[in-house]
């Protein structure tokens, strides 16, 4: 089954953070920091890597001053860029960033909505006019590379490229169309990088947190816990179970509609999600949600805090990390599915991109809500892209190097 419940094995903390082929290569690699700064433009996409965010610049890491942050930054200031794609069913977003002492900024971002997998459901390809919103899209992100001295990069694409019969003939036209060679993942692969992403906002006073990260076309649902390293950089993340549903806000609109939401269409949908948690709440057990709390990453949680904090214009700096009681999550979709169409378009925070998704983002959330009824939930402004980029700048020790700096 596609969203069949994995449970990896666990070892050491060090063994926890488990990478993929490209970035075990990436090992053997010469760290940045070791190269007296001296950096370049790889040809090959898996050679090449950015951070930016959706939302504008951002840190990424512990946060507070630590020892050595002066002498850090000279090194941080010599360092070329590492760079981030994620090429998604709903967006296209690229993240460029410098390594800091203890995580990393951002430099430059760019997200666009290109609904690469629309019409997907019911096709099961690629239309021509979403292939040509997310090549018109691809072309920015490359053009954003090729201004950057980069270091490493890793672009990818997720579940519309792997679902649609297509995928891969429209990753060889990205190739040719912009010089970008991107890489379709597979769900553990998304799975662990949204975990990655999102470690540094697990609350280490609980048991860990429920992560999930509510797609276009798949919605990843991750056990996570965390744990502190020893070379400096964020928190390492510890997955206990992790499963991926083919179903997001995408893919769930498109079947039941996404413009005129009645309760009735709306539990339709919670529904529909629900059954594909069932293995994965086996899977973790006699659990005190108590202890635990949720971790949303997507735009439906993003939203759900803009719309909760009446945001003028969304902010990025003031939603990423922000907590919500469940009752202040249930009163925003509440208020949600008690909007007209025209008013969830004119929302700052929604807008006319996402009016038509947002309920069926919010049907997910309420179907993980429902099989962990956590008292606290967490939104992330962040994850594939961040995770990437702590996998890439680990793989080059430059967190180490900061610390050889600072000596």
């Amino acid at each position: 089954m596609v969203d069949e419940t994995h449970r990896p094995a666990l070892g050491d903390a060090g063994q926890r953070v488990v990478r993929d082929d490209d970035a075990r290569d990436g090992r053997n690699r010469v760290p940045w920091w070791r190269r007296n700064g001296k950096g370049g433009h790889g040809k090959n996409a898996h050679e090449k890597n950015i951070h930016g965010n959706a939302h504008g610049p951002s840190m990424h890491g512990k946060s507070g001053p630590r020892r050595g942050e002066e002498a850090g930054s000279d090194r941080a200031a010599e360092a070329p860029c590492y760079a981030a794609l994620d090429l998604g069913t709903n967006n296209c977003r690229l993240l460029i960033a410098k390594p800091t002492s203890s995580g990393f900024r951002v430099v430059d971002a760019f997200s666009r909505i290109v609904r690469l997998g629309e019409g997907l459901v019911g096709s099961g390809r690629l239309s021509e006019a979403a292939m040509a919103r997310a090549l018109d899209a691809l072309g920015v992100c490359a053009a954003k590379i090729g201004a950057r001295r980069i270091a490493h990069a890793r672009l990818i694409a997720t579940e519309a490229c792997r679902a649609a019969a297509n995928g891969a003939d429209f990753i060889e036209r990205v190739k040719q169309h912009t010089g970008l060679e991107l890489e379709i993942v597979d769900r553990e692969t998304e799975a662990r990088l949204a975990a990655v992403g999102c470690t540094p906002l697990v609350d280490p006073r609980s048991d860990g947190a429920v992560l999930f990260d509510i797609g276009g076309g798949s919605t990843e649902v991750v056990w996570l816990d965390r744990v502190e390293t020893d070379d400096g950089g964020p928190p390492a993340a510890i997955i206990r179970a992790w499963v991926s549903v083919p179903l997001g806000v995408v893919s769930v609109a498109e079947r039941h509609g996404g413009v005129q939401v009645t309760a009735a269409d709306f539990e339709a949908m919670v529904a529909e999600f629900q059954p594909h948690l069932e293995g994965f709440v086996a899977a973790v057990g006699p659990h005190d949600c108590g202890r635990l709390h949720l971790l949303g990453t997507s735009g439906t949680v993003t939203t759900i805090a803009g719309v909760h904090l009446d945001l003028p214009r969304y902010d990025r700096a003031q939603v990423d990390g922000t907590w919500l009681g469940a009752g202040q999550v249930q009163a925003v979709v509440d208020r949600l599915l008690a909007m007209p169409f025209s008013e969830r378009v004119a929302n700052p925070c929604i807008g006319a991109e996402r009016a038509d998704l947002v309920l069926a983002g919010c049907a997910i959330l309420e179907a993980v809500r429902r099989a962990f009824p956590c008292d606290r939930l967490r939104v992330a402004d962040r994850g594939l892209r961040e995770g990437i980029l702590v996998e890439l700048m680990r793989a080059d020790a430059v967190w180490r190097g900061f610390a050889e700096a600072a000596r």
